[in-house]
């Protein structure tokens, strides 16, 4: 299924879009495609700015001592994840805060965050520095991230919000060369030693990609995203998926 054109509709049409399309990918995630001793749930991140995500946690094995489960999803070396671009970025003076995501109290680790990215992480500059700032927060702490962002560049993220997590991760201005023609970013980061994104780019009406999510620095999985974006958007109300769709500017 191609991608719509989520400006043509009000924040709140994409919103309702957003909170089944994260249930869409839990069920996929948890159904068999994550390895064992993984589990996908959806969450609310607690503040205005960064609302529902989807986190990835390990369990508790042998008896709940906390130990790691064992390899799992495909490794790094052996099959590198298809994304047209590869960067790997060096990260200095990482400040730390705290408010990256709700986490589980019990031994339950939290590996990854899967963010789709609203309107409202790029309405005004303090709102994509709130997001920048937990997207980089979370790679401090060894947790990777897939964002995924169907939105184009605004004012406030004018190469978009992957160049502005280069930036902060880098501590430079370095400019980061975003295709014209395909302005909306899936970005995957793996943060080991250094970080490294695996990133696509795409316009509206091209099909979604599957991209990588890592569950440590040299092992992924590939998310569907497609799949499940076909399956989250059959729940839009034909009243709203006859704008979506029209070919004529909303």
């Amino acid at each position: 299924m191609p991608v719509h054109d989520w400006t043509r509709v009000e924040y709140g049409i994409f919103h309702a879009f957003h909170v089944a399309w994260l249930p869409e990918i839990q069920r996929c995630l948890n159904d068999g495609l994550l390895p064992e001793g993984y589990y996908a749930l959806a969450e609310q991140h607690v503040g205005p700015y960064v609302g529902d995500i989807l986190t990835l946690h390990t369990s508790p094995a042998n008896g709940g001592n906390g130990s790691a489960p064992g390899p799992g999803g495909t490794a790094l070396a052996q099959a590198p994840p298809k994304t047209r671009r590869r960067q790997t970025i060096e990260p200095v003076g990482l400040v730390r805060r705290r408010s990256i995501a709700v986490r589980h109290v019990s031994e339950h680790r939290l590996v990854a965050l899967i963010e789709i990215v609203s309107p409202a992480n790029k309405d005004r500059k303090q709102h994509v520095d709130e997001f920048t700032a937990k997207v980089v927060s979370a790679l401090d702490q060894h947790v990777h991230v897939l964002i995924v962002d169907l939105f184009p560049p605004g004012k406030n993220d004018p190469r978009g919000l992957h160049e502005i997590i280069m930036q902060r991760l880098a501590g430079t201005d370095d400019p980061y060369d975003l295709p014209i023609d395909e302005p909306l970013t899936l970005a995957s980061y793996a943060s080991g030693t250094g970080i490294e994104a695996f990133v696509e780019h795409l316009a509206i009406a091209n099909p979604l990609p599957e991209m990588p999510l890592f569950l440590r620095p040299d092992r992924y999985i590939n998310v569907p995203l497609d799949t499940t974006y076909q399956s989250a958007y059959r729940g839009v109300p034909a009243f709203w998926r006859a704008i979506i769709e029209s070919k004529s500017s909303a």
